[in-house]
């Protein structure tokens, strides 16, 4: 099959099946929506493994596939074209293997819903939108799919939109993208006015001239990762991502779990030379990241929202990530992209098997015992539990002590801080396993006796996750793996402007497993606690009226973040627009009634000289003559 044929075939399925169920979605039956919708999807899984396939055996340089040439501005031009390379295959494997689950998943989930049809056509245009991110050879084609996403995630956030709350939820999410996407698109501009082109292999290839600490690299990397912040939820732009939990949680795990929040690290990854002439902007990500990923760890330990806790999970994850990143650990950063995709795609749908056995109850203490009816979803929620939480032999164990172990070697601090965080990830995913697994139920009774286990559409993608996050981590194992020389090809630029930052390392395998015991020991510790509190003693999280310690409630109303933004950004801003639209109302209403009333009060005295009175003309047409005279005597003057 020819390349370009093949690349474009790719994002077009699922825009194919966006565009049948979107425009049939009122005529055409629920289980012909799905087919169409999650055959189109599996579809693009097959053609990426057979593309995977033939990169891997025609070697290792990038592919560029041109479908036409696009724009053309006086020397620039922007081509819409695709890059094949390790990073865009590993994502387009991610982007439609999981995608093609969780539109599995969503026949069941969603079948009782009136707007199965168009949920799907959303679900496609995401896909669309996202693989068009992830494929694009240069910034613009990716800018494109970056702010197609933001639309869909709007869209599928607010998909019940006769629910107030849920719109707002949808609305925040729109505006808080918006704003990191308007420092993505100022750095977008700093690239072509720097480098003269958009296109990733040509700045890459010009960058590696410039020298490290570059002033004008420092403020591109800057601007690209405020559009990181944003999309991928980094202080201070994180709060969006856990109101998304509003929409359906089909949405909460193909959107805010195993793809578009990972769109952030993505770009990181693809930009790594700028970042790596850049360790100012590097240093700055790891500040930030370890800050947001034990900021919203802390958060999740008082969570009662079994979405809710796994929302602020899935944004500490992203801040072990960029950790990982700002150590240079690329490839350390796109192996938890991968294996977060498995378990945290599966935690939340394991989290809607639960909703949807609890007839949409989310609140975990009104839950407990559900093991029992629920043996399937059971099972493979604590395989992700086990996967989050660090815990060997698991996926998430190797991916999360690769990053931190990078980190030891660049910095003492944020290594013990990134483990303390990792223990507080353990003790509330145990947590959240106990209180809904364990223990006696505490619903209702109308809830204990439709208590059932999930239908098949739904469970089969479970288990098919519960396998991937069992044994993910062998695709980079210890000591050089699979995935870090697959992907080695990327680095070759930094490690040409940075060879310090690409060197081997420097621990010993000694160390190496006394860091991987401590880590697993404090996942351990805090499983034992979680088990201590829940199990043991069989405490349940008190009621929302209940009296509570200052650092409880600080905790429980997460830090007040969203109400301090409230009080400094959204009431001002708002009175400003208040008070500027009083002000504007005022002198446009002012000038238009003023103009009309000089108009009508003119046009009532001027009639009045429309009497019939022959000598009144006579005298205004010698008047006229006059005047008409004297000006002409004074212009000519």
């Amino acid at each position: 099959m020819k390349l370009e044929l093949l690349c474009a075939l790719i994002p077009l399925l699922p825009l194919v099946g966006f565009l049948i169920n979107g425009f049939g979605f009122r005529r055409l039956p629920n289980g012909l929506a799905g087919v169409v919708a999650t055959g189109s999807v599996l579809a693009s899984f097959v053609l990426s493994i057979y593309l995977f396939s033939a990169f891997s055996a025609g070697g290792s340089q990038p592919i560029i596939a041109t479908l036409f040439n696009w724009i053309s501005v006086g020397d620039l031009h922007i081509n819409f074209s695709f890059q094949i390379d390790q990073l865009s295959l590993l994502m387009l494997l991610v982007v439609t293997g999981v995608g093609s689950l969780i539109h599995l998943y969503s026949i069941g989930y969603m079948s009782h819903d009136a707007g199965f049809g168009k949920f799907m056509a959303f679900l496609n245009l995401f896909i669309f939108f996202m693989l068009l991110l992830v494929m694009g050879s240069n910034y613009v084609i990716m800018f494109i799919g970056w702010e197609g996403v933001g639309l869909c995630s709007y869209l599928l956030i607010g998909f019940w939109n006769t629910n107030t709350n849920y719109n707002n939820a949808a609305r925040k999410a729109f505006v808080m993208n918006r704003i990191g996407d308007l420092g993505f698109l100022l750095g977008i501009f700093m690239l072509i006015n720097t480098f003269g082109t958009v296109e990733y292999l040509d700045i890459f290839k010009q960058a590696t001239s410039l020298e490290i600490g570059d002033p004008t690299i420092l403020a591109i990397t800057l601007l690209l990762f405020v559009g990181a912040m944003g999309k991928s939820a980094q202080i201070p732009l994180f709060t969006w991502l856990p109101d998304a939990m509003a929409g359906p949680t089909p949405v909460s795990a193909l959107i805010h779990a195993a793809t578009m929040v990972t769109a952030g690290i993505y770009m990181v990854v693809r930009s790594n030379v700028l970042y790596t002439l850049s360790p100012l902007t590097l240093e700055l990500i790891g500040g930030i990241a370890i800050a947001t990923a034990l900021l919203a760890a802390s958060i999740g330990l008082l969570q009662n929202d079994i979405k809710k806790v796994l929302a602020y999970s899935t944004v500490s994850q992203l801040g072990y990530m960029f950790l990982g990143l700002s150590a240079t650990a690329y490839t350390a950063g796109m192996f938890h992209v991968i294996t977060h995709a498995f378990f945290k795609a599966l935690l939340f749908l394991g989290a809607g098997s639960v909703i949807h056995a609890m007839s949409d109850e989310q609140d975990i203490r009104k839950m407990g015992g559900l093991r029992k009816a629920l043996p399937v979803t059971f099972i493979t929620f604590l395989i992700g539990t086990i996967a989050i939480s660090g815990l060997p032999p698991f996926a998430g164990f190797f991916s999360k002590d690769e990053i931190l172990a990078h980190v030891f070697e660049h910095n003492k601090l944020l290594w013990v801080l990134g483990v303390f965080g990792s223990g507080l990830t353990s003790f509330y995913m145990f947590r959240l396993l106990f209180l809904t697994f364990f223990g006696e139920f505490r619903g209702t009774e109308e809830q204990k006796h439709h208590l059932h286990e999930s239908p098949a559409s739904m469970t089969a993608p479970l288990v098919v996750l519960a396998i991937l996050s069992a044994v993910g981590g062998v695709l980079n194992l210890p000591g050089g793996g699979w995935l870090s020389n697959f992907m080695a090809p990327l680095f070759e630029g930094s490690r040409q402007v940075n060879p310090e930052a690409f060197a081997e390392s420097t621990i010993e395998h000694s160390t190496e497993y006394i860091l991987m015991a401590v880590s697993a020991g404090v996942a351990l510790l805090a499983l034992v606690i979680a088990y201590f509190m829940y199990i043991s003693r069989q405490a349940v999280p008190a009621p929302e009226t209940a009296e509570r310690s200052l650092p409880e409630k600080v905790i429980y109303n997460k830090y007040y973040v969203d109400e301090l933004y409230d009080t400094i950004i959204v009431r001002p801003v708002r009175g400003m627009g208040d008070a500027l639209y009083s002000f504007g109302e005022g002198l446009i209403d002012g000038v238009v009634n003023g103009v009309a009333w000089l108009v009508q009060k003119s046009s009532a005295q001027l009639r009045l000289v429309q009497n019939g009175s022959i000598g009144f003309y006579v005298l205004a047409m010698v008047v006229s003559i006059v005047v008409i005279f004297a000006l002409r005597f004074f212009i000519r003057l």
